[in-house]
């Protein structure tokens, strides 16, 4: 199959461009190379990939998905607490307008379309864990933005027959994660000697999903996901920052210094995943056990540390 991967440069992006080209497939990626971080982290990424450097928020879409079996679009700006005040019209951009006309020209192209969306849109959820028919909430400007998407996604679908499915990912983490996400700066900062700013008291949890048990899902919902459908993306593993810090401690051998400061707007308190969607549809589950997700992203920090 061929296959167009948007963000292709971007954490994710990169991982599941590599497993679907492990996989045989042709892959096309596509990235604005934006300067939200460092460029030469994502060419790092990206190194091997076919990659098309392009804006889809202007760039003519017809040619990139001439011929194409499928698109994932994991393109997009990144980021809760940079979404608010000015910043966010690049989300407006690089998320709504952006995925806007990637769902457009999938659907004149008769394609099919695996969207990822957030656990943002959630918010702080009425139950835990939360499925899917939760009635999103998103409590950031980004976690809007994100359920804009799927609003659009739906829309779209049902005026214009875009197949689509939309993934609602659960804090990903592993090699190669953002240098602005909590465990990168926590392993780099451990890396280093420096000190790692800890937003919050620690007590907030989350779903931790290791890279590639996302990867996974987001490779069978191209095949198995109903179309129109929303699947949550969420690991096995909840912990709380203090307890992933603490991990983070046994796994390096080194004790982390930690300068805590007051939580950020947008910061929900706890996530919790309900996966018994994907499991039913896509024959789904998250295997990686947070210790041992942490080892690969702390044997990759190490690394990255010293570049």
């Amino acid at each position: 199959m061929r296959y167009v991967v948007t963000g292709v440069a971007g954490f994710i992006g990169s991982h599941l461009a590599g497993a679907l080209q492990d996989g045989g497939h042709e892959v096309l990626g596509v990235d604005c190379f934006t300067d939200y971080y460092e460029r030469s982290r994502k060419e790092r990424n990206a190194a091997g990939l076919d990659v098309l450097e392009a804006d889809l928020s202007s760039a003519p879409l017809e040619p990139i998905l001439t011929g194409a079996d499928g698109v994932f679009h994991l393109a997009g700006q990144p980021g809760v607490r940079a979404s608010w005040g000015e910043g966010f019209q690049l989300y407006l951009d690089r998320n709504v307008r952006a995925t806007q006309r990637v769902f457009e020209a999938a659907a004149d192209a008769g394609i099919r379309v695996v969207f990822a969306s957030s656990s943002s849109v959630y918010g702080d959820a009425e139950t835990y864990p939360t499925p899917e028919d939760v009635v999103p909430q998103p409590i950031s400007p980004y976690g809007i933005t994100k359920l804009a998407c799927e609003h659009l996604a739906v829309a779209i679908g049902r005026a214009r027959g875009l197949e689509a499915v939309v993934l609602r990912y659960f804090t990903v983490y592993g090699p190669r994660q953002r240098p602005d996400m909590a465990f990168t700066a926590m392993l780099e900062a451990l890396a280093r000697g420096e000190r790692f700013r800890l937003f919050g008291d620690g007590s907030a949890a989350r779903s931790f999903t290791y890279v590639g048990d996302a990867v996974t899902a987001t490779i069978a919902a191209m095949s198995l996901g109903r179309r129109g459908e929303t699947y949550n993306v969420g690991g096995g593993d909840e912990a709380t920052m203090n307890e992933a810090i603490a991990l983070v401690e046994e796994v390096s051998g080194r004790r982390l210094d930690v300068e805590r400061v007051e939580a950020a707007a947008g910061d929900v308190k706890r996530t919790k995943a309900d996966v018994s969607k994907a499991a039913a549809d896509l024959g789904w589950a998250p295997e990686t056990a947070l210790r041992d997700g942490l080892a690969a992203q702390w044997e990759w920090a190490s690394v990255e540390s010293r570049r």
